[in-house]
């Protein structure tokens, strides 16, 4: 199982894979960290179309285009932000995953990258998130064969690591 998901350094805004997918705010018109790298590398027409679906609860996924980026689609979903891990984060977070792999899986992509969701900006802890993610991704991989490959993409050496830990605790 293993095999199918990669632990990267580097910038998911230049991957080519079939989707990347974007740590967006719920308005999906953009912010800071990936989100707003994911908005300026695809260009003006991904918020284009991002202002016509309505935004984005957290934990669900929305689906677009991928514009100017080398991914032929982006899916925007919206993770929790931290408060302390009593607030249902955990499983919003799963959920975040898990509607992402279905969007994914609902339109023949077959190679998909995640960041780190809400480990940035929104305060989830690393290591936490990391465990989190590896486990919604090894379940929903070990049930549904359409997608080939998933890279998680760290912006960090630590965020790396946490991830690589999380891989392979899990097997």
């Amino acid at each position: 199982m293993n095999d199918r998901i990669e632990v990267a350094l580097g910038d998911i805004t230049k991957l080519a894979v079939d989707a990347i997918v974007n740590a967006a705010s719920p308005s999906l018109l953009g912010g800071g960290g990936v989100d707003g790298a994911i908005h300026r590398a695809a260009g003006p027409c991904l918020i284009e179309e991002c202002r016509g679906l309505g935004g984005c609860p957290p934990g669900e996924a929305r689906i677009t285009g991928g514009y100017g980026l080398p991914a032929k689609f982006v899916i925007h979903t919206v993770g929790p932000i931290w408060h302390g891990g009593r607030h249902g984060e955990d499983e919003l977070l799963a959920k975040a995953y898990r509607s992402s792999l279905l969007l994914a899986e609902e339109n023949g992509i077959k190679t998909i990258a995640f960041p780190a969701i809400s480990a940035g900006a929104y305060g989830f802890p690393m290591e936490r998130a990391s465990k989190i993610a590896v486990g919604e991704i090894r379940s929903f991989l070990e049930k549904n064969a359409t997608i080939e490959k998933v890279f998680l993409v760290c912006f960090s050496e630590e965020a790396r690591g946490c991830y690589r830990e999380a891989l392979e605790g899990a097997i």
